[in-house]
């Protein structure tokens, strides 16, 4: 690997069932597979996922606005499903993006959404391997 900008480093015990924590503490939480335990208390690698996801995608599209001399307010909401993979009885996982972007017309916002669809990291990652759905919407102001 080279050019390495940061690593980050995070620590699963007893998989989806278990708990995770991160090198910093900042992220340290039970884990609960939701299929299995719907009163269970904590967190799941899609959701994890989810929130990294929009994290990165959201920065991408500031980025893409920034080199197209647009300013924005803008908000990305991941939606991770875990799903059932008819292709070999695993599972696999599909994400949707909802966009919603201030500061510009529909035609701009989903514009601006391929663009950061194009450079986003995780977008990159996933590209061909998971289903991924993107939603722009031009808005007044992120809800």
């Amino acid at each position: 690997m080279r050019n390495v900008i940061f690593t980050s480093k995070a620590t699963a015990k007893n998989g989806r069932g278990g708990h995770v924590t991160s090198d910093d503490g900042l992220i340290d939480l039970d884990l609960v597979n939701p299929a299995e335990d719907k009163q269970g208390k904590g967190s799941n690698p899609e959701q994890l996922f989810a929130a990294a996801y929009s994290g990165c995608f959201d920065s991408s599209l500031h980025l893409v606005a920034s080199q197209k001399n647009k300013k924005i307010d803008s908000q990305t909401t991941a939606e991770v499903s875990f799903l059932k993979d008819p292709a070999d009885e695993g599972f696999k996982i599909a994400a949707t993006l909802n966009i919603q972007i201030a500061g510009v017309n529909p035609e701009e916002a989903e514009e601006l959404a391929q663009g950061a669809h194009q450079v986003c990291p995780y977008s990159k990652a996933t590209r061909g391997n998971i289903d991924v759905t993107l939603n722009p919407k031009a808005v007044e102001e992120p809800s």
